[in-house]
C-alpha cells in the first residue's frame, strides 16, 4: 500500500509568500528575491512530506497566486487585452503578464482589467476564472512545470508526481466570452497540448502525474461526458511509459462512478470524507488494472483523523483490491488546512489534542498505513482523543440545545411584507435614487494592524487603544460625509477579520495564532475553530456602532457577519449537522441584531458572502442546504420592527440556479459584485424579477486599478436596463479591507459622482 498527497499549502508557515509577492507588487523586491522566497517555501515543504514518509510527493501544486491561472498561463489561453503587456514591459514580462491577469493593470499609460475571480466549488478559496473564445488556440506558453519537476526531482527522485488541472475541469470551470459555442467543444484541441506536456514530462523521467479531475463530482451532461472519455483515451493512445492519476474530490462520483472508474488512466483518486458511502460501489465497479485511492484523511478541516473509521474503509478495500492496488491520501488538497498544529502553543490541551493540520494529516497518513500493517500500538493514542472529543462538557450546552428546540415559523418571519417596510424606510431615512453606500471595511494600514498588535501584547492600555481606533472611526466617518456617501459605515477598525471578529466573542469557537489558509492571492485568512454548542455572552458590535452614529447626522449601518458565512470560513464540528451549527450561531447573531436595534440603529447589515458557496455541488442536495440556510439568516433578521432596514451582502457568486432562494431572504437591500462580469450576474436577478433593492458592485475591489467615473455610470445604467432604477443602489463589489487609502479615496469618489450622474440621467421609471 503506498501513501501519496494531493497538494500541500504553499503560503509558508509565516506567510512568507504572501509578504514576498505584496513587496514584489510595491516594487521593494525584485524577482529574482520573489522566486528565492518561493524557492525555499517548495523546498521546505518536499522536505516535510519526505521526512513524513509520503510515497508520491506532488510538485508544481506551488503557485505565486492560483494554480487555474498557472495553467492558463501554461497553456497559453492569454484574453487578447494582455498583449500590450508582452510588448511594452521590457523585463520581468511574463511574471507581469501573470499578476496583471490576477490583479488588473494600471501603469505604463494602460488600463487593463483583472480576469474575473471565483469560488473554487465549494470552498472558500478564490480562482482565476480561465476565459475561452471560439476561436482559441492552446499551446506551450510557459515552462514552470518542467523546470519545478527538475528541482522536485533532486529533492525526492521518483517520488516527485508532478500536479495539473485536468483537461475536462479546465474548461468546465472557465466562461465563454462570446456567443455561439460551447468551451467544451474547445477539448480536441486542447488535449494535443496535454499529450505535449505529459510527453515532455516522461521525458525528463516521471513516472506518476496528478490530474485533477474535481468536476468528476459534479451534474455533467452527455457531452461533457463525452468529453472526459474523448479526452483520456486520446492521451492514453498517444502516451506511454507513466502512469496518469486522477483526482476526484468534493463530493460522491454517483451517476460519474462508471464513467471515472473506466477512464484509462492507472489510478483514481476519490474523497471517502465528503461521501464515504461511495466506496461499496466504486469496488464493485473498478476494472482489474487500476489503483484506488483512498481519500480518508480530511484536507479541509483541522480535526483529528479517526482512525476506527478509517480503518474500515481500507479493510474493505483491501478485501476486495489487495494493498498493492491501493494508495491512501487525504480528501483533497492540504491548500485549504493549515500547516503546522506544532506552532500552536497557546490552544486549550485538551482541544489541541483533537486536532490536526497538514503537517500532521501526513503522520496520520503514515500510521493508517502502519496499523494496516499490523502496528495495532499506535491504535490506541488516536482512540482516546475521539473518545475525549464526544464526551467533553466543553463541547457540549445544554442551554443552546433547550433554545434550538423551540424554534418556530415566527422565528423566521418578518413582521410585515417588504413593500410595506420599503415604504417606512423611505419615511425614514430619506435617501436620494442610486443611494450611495460601502460593504463595510476600510482600508486596514500597517499602523492600524500595528495599534491592535500592541494592544494584544499589553504595550497599549484599553483606553489609548480605543481613544485611537476612536479617532481612525470618526476621520473616516468625516470622510464619508465629505465626499457625499449616504449610507456611512464606521469602517471597522476594530475588526481583526469579518469572522474571527465574531467568533472571537462566541462561545465555542477557538482561535489559532498560525491557523493560515489562503483565500486567494496573497490574501490569506485565520478561520475560526467552532469546537463546541455556540453562543453570545454578550453585545458583540453596539459600542462601536453607537459610537459611529453619535458622530453624524447620516444613518450608519451596524455590521454583522451572518450564521452561514461564519459557518462556511470556520473549520466547523464534524460531530453534528451544519444545520444544527448554523441556527445555534444563526441566534446569537439575532440577538445581536436585536441590540443594535434597541441602541438606536436603523440599518443593519448582515454579509452572507458565503451562501452561494456553501451550496453543494450536486443539485440534488440543493433543496435541503437551500431550505436551512436560507431559514438561518431570516431566524437572524426577523426580529426587528419594520422600520428598521436589513441590508445583506454576497460577493463573487452565481446567482441563477437559486434566485428565488435570495429572494427568499427577505433582505430589504442585497449587495453583489457585479464589476468584473459587466453586470452579468444581474441578469438572473432580471429575470426573476427580483422585487427588493439591490446594490450591484460598480468597483472592483480585487484589483489596485481606479475605475473612472464613466466605466462606473456605465454599468449603472446597464444596471438600469435590467433592474427598476428605484430599487438600485450604488457600492463598490465587496469591502475595502485590503486596498489602500489612495485608490480608495479615488475610486469612491469617482462612484459618488458616477451616482450623480445617474440621478440626473436616469429616471426612477428607466432611462430618460
Amino acid at each position: 500500500m503506498q501513501t501519496q498527497n494531493l497538494g500541500y499549502p504553499r503560503i509558508g508557515n509565516q506567510r512568507q509568500l504572501k509578504k514576498a509577492c505584496e513587496q514584489y507588487w510595491a516594487g521593494k523586491i525584485d524577482l529574482a528575491e520573489l522566486n528565492l522566497v518561493a524557492r525555499k517555501i517548495k523546498e521546505e515543504n518536499w522536505q516535510t512530506q519526505l521526512e513524513a514518509g509520503i510515497d508520491l510527493i506532488p510538485c508544481n501544486d506551488f503557485s505565486l497566486y492560483d494554480q487555474v491561472l498557472d495553467t492558463s498561463l501554461l497553456l497559453g489561453a492569454i484574453p487578447q487585452r494582455y498583449s500590450p503587456i508582452l510588448s511594452q514591459i521590457k523585463s520581468n514580462s511574463e511574471v507581469d503578464l501573470y499578476f496583471a491577469m490576477a490583479r488588473g493593470y494600471q501603469k505604463d499609460g494602460l488600463d487593463i482589467t483583472a480576469m474575473e475571480m471565483t469560488k473554487w466549488l465549494d470552498t472558500n478559496y478564490h480562482y482565476i476564472v480561465p476565459e475561452f473564445t471560439a476561436a482559441q488556440e492552446f499551446r506551450i506558453f510557459n515552462e514552470n512545470i518542467f523546470s519545478e519537476y527538475n528541482s522536485a526531482k533532486l529533492k525526492l527522485g521518483e517520488k516527485a508526481k508532478p500536479v495539473l488541472l485536468g483537461p475536462v475541469s479546465y474548461l468546465l470551470l472557465g466562461k465563454e466570452k462570446e456567443a455561439g459555442f460551447e468551451r467544451v467543444d474547445l477539448i480536441k484541441k486542447l488535449v494535443p497540448v496535454y499529450v505535449e506536456i505529459i510527453n515532455r514530462l516522461r521525458q525528463q523521467g516521471v513516472k506518476w502525474i496528478q490530474l485533477d479531475e474535481p468536476c468528476l463530482g459534479l451534474d455533467l451532461s452527455k457531452k461533457e461526458k463525452e468529453a472526459f472519455e474523448y479526452a483520456y483515451r486520446a492521451i492514453a493512445n498517444r502516451v506511454s511509459g507513466i502512469k496518469l492519476l486522477v483526482a476526484t474530490y468534493f463530493d460522491a462520483l454517483l451517476d460519474n462512478t462508471q464513467l471515472a472508474v473506466n477512464l484509462p488512466v492507472a489510478a483514481l483518486h476519490v474523497d471517502l470524507v465528503r461521501a464515504p458511502e461511495q466506496l461499496d460501489e466504486i469496488l464493485e465497479l473498478v476494472p482489474d488494472g487500476l489503483q484506488l485511492s483512498l481519500g480518508i484523511v480530511d484536507g479541509r478541516n483541522v480535526w483529528k483523523n479517526d482512525y476506527e473509521k478509517s480503518l474500515n474503509l481500507i479493510g474493505k478495500a483491501v478485501a476486495k483490491l489487495g494493498a498493492s492496488n491501493l494508495i491512501i491520501a487525504p480528501s483533497c488538497s492540504l491548500l485549504h488546512s493549515p500547516i503546522d498544529l506544532d506552532l500552536e502553543t497557546a490552544l486549550d490541551p485538551e482541544i489541541k489534542n483533537w486536532m490536526a493540520f497538514a503537517k500532521q494529516k501526513l503522520k496520520e497518513l503514515n500510521e493508517l498505513k502502519q496499523i494496516s500493517e499490523g502496528n495495532h500500538d499506535l491504535l490506541a493514542a488516536n482512540k482516546n482523543a475521539i473518545d475525549s472529543r464526544r464526551s467533553s462538557q466543553k463541547v457540549h450546552k445544554q442551554a443552546v440545545k433547550d433554545r434550538l428546540a423551540t424554534i418556530t415559523e415566527a422565528d423566521a418571519t418578518r413582521k410585515s411584507a417588504f413593500p410595506v417596510r420599503q415604504k417606512l424606510h423611505h419615511e425614514r431615512f430619506n435617501l436620494p435614487s442610486f443611494p450611495t453606500t460601502t460593504i463595510g471595511s476600510f482600508p486596514q494600514t500597517d499602523d492600524i494592524r500595528q495599534l491592535r498588535a500592541r494592544f494584544k501584547k499589553g504595550d497599549l492600555t484599553v483606553e489609548q487603544y480605543e481613544k485611537a481606533i476612536e479617532q481612525a472611526t470618526v476621520e473616516t466617518i468625516r470622510w464619508q460625509e465629505e465626499i457625499g456617501l449616504d449610507v456611512l459605515v464606521h469602517g471597522e477598525f476594530e475588526r481583526n477579520d469579518m469572522v474571527e471578529y465574531f467568533g472571537e466573542q462566541l462561545d465555542g469557537f477557538l482561535f489559532t495564532k498560525n491557523g493560515w489558509v489562503q483565500s486567494y492571492g496573497s490574501r490569506c485568512v485565520k478561520p475560526p475553530v467552532i469546537y463546541g454548542d455556540v453562543s453570545r455572552p454578550a453585545d458583540m458590535t453596539v459600542r462601536w456602532s453607537t459610537f459611529a452614529a453619535a458622530q453624524t447626522e447620516k444613518p450608519m449601518k451596524g455590521m454583522l457577519t451572518g450564521p452561514v458565512t461564519i459557518l462556511q470560513w470556520s473549520f466547523v464540528r464534524d460531530d453534528q449537522p451544519r444545520d444544527v451549527t448554523t441556527n445555534q450561531i444563526a441566534f446569537a447573531i439575532r440577538d445581536e441584531v436585536l441590540a443594535l436595534e434597541k441602541a438606536g440603529i436603523g440599518i443593519v447589515q448582515i454579509d452572507e458572502a458565503a451562501i452561494r458557496e456553501g451550496l453543494p455541488l450536486r443539485k440534488s442536495k440543493h433543496p435541503h442546504y437551500l431550505d436551512w440556510a436560507v431559514k438561518a439568516f431570516r431566524i437572524t433578521a426577523s426580529g426587528v420592527q419594520d422600520k428598521t432596514q436589513i441590508h445583506t451582502h454576497m460577493c463573487y457568486s452565481e446567482f441563477n440556479n437559486i434566485i428565488e432562494h435570495i429572494a427568499a431572504m427577505d433582505a430589504d437591500v442585497i449587495t453583489i459584485e457585479t464589476s468584473r462580469s459587466q453586470m452579468e450576474l444581474l441578469q438572473a436577478f432580471a429575470h426573476f424579477e427580483y422585487p427588493n433593492e439591490i446594490g450591484p458592485g460598480v468597483y472592483d475591489i480585487h484589483s489596485p486599478r481606479v475605475p473612472g467615473t464613466e466605466e462606473m455610470a456605465s454599468l449603472l445604467a446597464k444596471a438600469a436596463d435590467l433592474l427598476p432604477a428605484r430599487n438600485l443602489w450604488v457600492n463598490p463589489d465587496c469591502g475595502l479591507k485590503t486596498r489602500k487609502w489612495p485608490e480608495t479615496k479615488a475610486a469612491l469618489e469617482n462612484m459618488v459622482a458616477a451616482a450623480k450622474q445617474a440621478r440626473e440621467q436616469i429616471s426612477v421609471e428607466g432611462v430618460i
